[in-house]
């Protein structure tokens, strides 16, 4: 146990933006919901997985929608704790503890906006260890556990409950509400036991975060790298370094979806790489190379100061630089690549781990 302060809130956003591979929402709005939790309610307990009671309600909260939506339509900051009261009103229980469902500027944050408001620890833990677009993409579902009973609420004070058959429905029909909504919405989501949470999630994800956001603030006051940095932190790989010079984005069906089109720089002079995205980068490649392919990790990272871009706050012009990372070992069996692999995103590539790509040139035949 430990508890978090305003330090510690902003290293864990940028550490958060980059695991969230481009999605996950805005982390530079995530972190100031966090910040003013803090300053008026104080520090944030944050539980490791192994400090949960066996038998204890832990409830994951986070905001589900489109990312882009979020730079016009901003939270209240009062509708995850409604989504929750919402939820413990449904079943009758208190909540012990919250965790984030993802890595993401937002998704990262809220939980300790929340664990603020209404005085209840954060555990650190999530369900994914990076961020992914669809409710059912969590090491839970993975394991059989529910997503439902979930709560949905947004800025106008709608809260809706659903109770579904299975996670991939749960995902169907809260995309269409949320769509309703204005394209995002808050959400209480995947509510079971302290132990289901010690056996299911991926464990110190909060932990590595701000692990990551220190090392890029460091780097930067040392006048390091901080790349390279990043690099040692998530056993990542450089991809590519080039200009941003197109975007082609659009938002639909309550997520964010296009590619990014990049002209190589220095050593990668001549080639262009493409990213496609689904909220979060899920593709890299050039004209004959596969660099990365979900579920490892894409992250786009400002080339002088190492900070995460996401996926709506990609430029013209932009010097960035691409890294590919390691996904949690949970994703690489046959039921982690059916869920979250690139045929299921419809791309006509077979998942091969990065590490692989790497060594063996990339090469796509």
């Amino acid at each position: 146990m430990r508890q978090l302060g305003k330090q510690e809130i902003e290293d864990i956003a940028v550490g958060a933006a980059l695991l969230g591979t481009g999605g996950g929402g805005d982390p530079y709005i995530g972190k100031l919901m966090a910040l003013q939790a803090f300053e008026e309610f104080g520090p944030i307990t944050l539980l490791s997985v192994d400090e949960i009671p066996d038998d204890a309600l832990v409830v994951a909260s986070g905001g589900m929608g489109a990312p882009t939506v979020l730079i016009e339509k901003i939270p209240s900051g009062q509708e995850v704790s409604k989504a929750f009261k919402g939820l413990e009103k449904y079943m009758g229980k208190e909540v012990f503890a919250t965790y984030p469902i993802e890595a993401g500027g937002i998704n990262s944050m809220l939980p300790l906006a929340l664990a603020a408001q209404l005085g209840l620890p954060v555990v650190d833990v999530d369900g994914m260890g990076r961020a992914f677009p669809e409710l059912q993409m969590t090491t839970f579902y993975l394991n059989g556990i529910s997503a439902t009973p979930m709560v949905l609420a947004d800025e106008k004070n709608n809260v809706t409950i659903m109770d579904t058959i299975d996670n991939s429905w749960t995902e169907r029909i809260a995309r269409s509400v949320t769509v309703q909504k204005g394209g995002s919405a808050t959400c209480a989501i995947y509510p079971m036991t302290g132990k289901n949470l010690k056996e299911s999630g991926i464990h110190n994800i909060l932990k590595l975060e701000e692990e990551i956001g220190r090392a890029i603030r460091m780097a930067k006051e040392a006048n390091v790298d901080p790349v390279k940095e990043i690099l040692k932190l998530t056993s990542g790989f450089e991809l590519f370094i080039g200009k941003v010079m197109d975007v082609n984005r659009k938002t639909e069906g309550g997520w964010a979806r296009g590619t990014t089109k990049i002209e190589g720089l220095l050593q990668y002079k001549g080639e262009n790489l493409e990213l496609s995205f689904q909220n979060e980068h899920l593709l890299a490649r050039t004209q004959d190379r596969l660099l990365c392919v979900t579920p490892d990790l894409i992250a786009v990272v400002d080339s002088e100061t190492g900070l995460p871009i996401t996926t709506e706050g990609l430029r013209y012009g932009a010097r960035v630089v691409v890294i590919g990372m390691p996904c949690h070992p949970k994703w690489r069996t046959p039921k982690g690549i059916e869920t979250v692999g690139p045929r299921y995103f419809r791309y006509d590539v077979d998942y091969t781990p990065v590490e692989e790509l790497v060594e063996k040139g990339s090469v796509v035949k």
